[in-house]
């Protein structure tokens, strides 16, 4: 009987650290840290280390270490390759180039809603700042892409 309880907490052990892992993987998708992935990593090699037998205290050591290692060793490394194309100085593309491209208001642009122009394709726009608001036929400058918006300014500093 004993050994019965002893193979049921060590899969629950395991189980539960999968568990962790996933919902750690899972919230690593709504930051944009790459930072949380790395505990999900730790808590996949204690899932394992629970899976071996291993007492609870070397289960979390092995989280711990992981984790810690993974942040260390790995992030920067990601990070450095994360960067935008304006940071590294290479040349930007996709939607990353959008930004500093010129546009015309189409429906009027606030804080909370607009439409503009840009090299033919309609694109909602919001203000920048937040207080400004741009009227139809205003040219603007494209500051700033958030998903499927641009944030936007006036268009009166020249192209360099």
């Amino acid at each position: 009987m004993r050994g019965r309880a002893t193979i049921v907490d060590v899969e629950a052990a395991a189980v539960l650290w999968i568990v962790l892992a996933i919902a750690l993987a899972i919230g690593e998708a709504f930051t944009a840290t790459i930072l949380v992935i790395f505990f999900a990593a730790g808590a996949g090699a204690a899932a394992i280390a629970a899976a071996f037998g291993a007492p609870l205290l070397v289960q979390v050591l092995v989280f711990a270490i992981v984790s810690g290692v993974s942040v260390a060793a790995v992030r920067p490394i990601v990070v450095k390759h994360a960067r935008s194309a304006l940071e590294s100085g290479d040349t930007p593309f996709g939607i990353e180039a959008m930004e500093g491209s010129h546009g015309t208001v189409v429906d009027q642009v606030d804080a909370h809603s607009g439409m503009i122009k840009i090299d033919g394709e309609l694109w909602q726009a919001r203000s920048f700042d937040g207080n400004e608001t741009f009227s139809p036929g205003d040219h603007v400058r494209v500051v700033k892409v958030r998903g499927a918006t641009v944030l936007v300014w006036h268009d009166d500093v020249p192209d360099i």
